[in-house]
């Protein structure tokens, strides 16, 4: 594994991550939980949200980059598509939501 976040990842090695991310999109700052695992450059795991919760689809890992796609419900269905770079055990990037444009986000390991 690669990297964690707080809707992301961590530190070298191969392993389960546990982290919190934060999302500012311009109705209010959104917040979810992401347990997470990487095997080579492959990225697996759920995200969870007040928004939706649900499997990571399309999930990679390429060194400090990562990117993953995530469902949400809440308040309209939507495909979120995550670009994030990891530095320790911080992860920041950008999360496109479909015609309402993208969106910086952060996040931090907590486990």
């Amino acid at each position: 594994m690669r990297a964690l976040f707080r809707e992301k990842e961590r530190q070298h090695g191969r392993g389960r991550q546990v982290g919190k991310s934060s999302s500012t999109r311009p109705w209010a700052r959104k917040k979810a939980q992401l347990d997470i695992a990487s095997n080579g450059g492959a990225l697996t795991g759920t995200q969870t949200a007040q928004q939706g919760s649900g499997p990571l689809e399309n999930g990679k890992v390429d060194g400090n980059a990562v990117s993953w796609s995530a469902k949400i419900t809440t308040p309209i269905p939507l495909t979120l598509d995550f670009n994030g770079t990891v530095d320790g055990d911080k992860l920041s990037g950008s999360v496109k939501a479909g015609s309402f444009g993208s969106f910086p986000f952060t996040g931090s390991r907590t486990a």
